[in-house]
């Protein structure tokens, strides 16, 4: 792990700065891959991911942080993330030389920075991943989505891929371990990871909700309902990112 985050220095300092795009996303992938591989994480990937170069948004359930690279071992692509991310003991550093998108949640006003952000990574043709509940669970529920962050989708009318995230033994039960929630420390969840056999990451992408001609909390509330089909729980029929968040909390 140690000799993999190193690495991961060395393609960021000398070989992203001289690379473009087409070559970020191979290394991306490469790395993100092998990642998860030295966790001892076998992902199996159902449906069709975003085509590569291509301006599209993944939308997907959030359990543990290893999700953002179980996605980027698949498809790479330019992730939302809270900023606290940032203080992650190297993964947060390799996070933001990667060119992940940081929100602060406390500033209700920073999705509008974002949004920017995310038109300018539209504009190069690169793929953004976005957890839309804002928070992780467990992988038993999904919770309300904050439409604010599918703003992006509908203001350059590009597709929305929901995708949905599950751990598990390899006997199919579900593998709680892995999710990042609660009081829990960053590195008391690398090593809850790291003691896990034979654990396998579903990864499953539904087609795509359009975007163009449509509002965030449309495209937000079917991005909502294919995750929980593809998860097999029930989607609410309220409508998404109506209810009380934590303060600052994107709608």
């Amino acid at each position: 792990m140690a000799a993999h985050a190193g690495y991961a220095a060395l393609i960021l300092r000398f070989a992203f700065p001289r690379a473009g795009p087409g070559r970020r996303r191979r290394l991306v992938r490469w790395w993100s891959a092998r990642l998860v591989r030295l966790l001892g994480v076998e992902v199996r990937v159902a449906g069709t991911p975003p085509p590569p170069g291509s301006a599209a948004i993944i939308a997907a359930n959030h359990v543990s942080w290893l999700d953002i690279f179980v996605v980027m071992g698949v498809q790479p692509a330019r992730f939302i993330a809270k900023s606290e991310i940032r203080d992650w003991p190297v993964a947060g550093w390799i996070a933001e030389r990667a060119g992940t998108l940081f929100i602060r949640r406390a500033r209700r006003h920073d999705t509008g920075r974002i949004n920017e952000q995310v038109h300018a990574a539209f504009a190069e043709g690169a793929c953004v991943g976005l957890f839309p509940e804002g928070t992780t669970t467990e992988g038993d529920q999904l919770l309300r989505f904050h439409s604010s962050l599918f703003e992006p989708a509908v203001a350059n009318g590009v597709p929305v891929y929901p995708a949905a995230i599950r751990y598990a033994h390899a006997d199919g039960s579900g593998c709680r371990a892995m999710a990042y929630v609660g009081e829990i420390s960053f590195m008391q969840s690398l090593g809850l990871i790291i003691r896990q056999r034979g654990v396998v990451a579903h990864l499953a992408f539904a087609p795509p909700v359009a975007a163009a001609g449509s509002d965030r909390r449309t495209v937000a509330r079917d991005a909502h309902a294919r995750i929980a089909t593809l998860l097999g729980l029930q989607s609410p029929g309220s409508a998404p990112g109506t209810g009380h968040g934590p303060p600052g909390a994107p709608r």
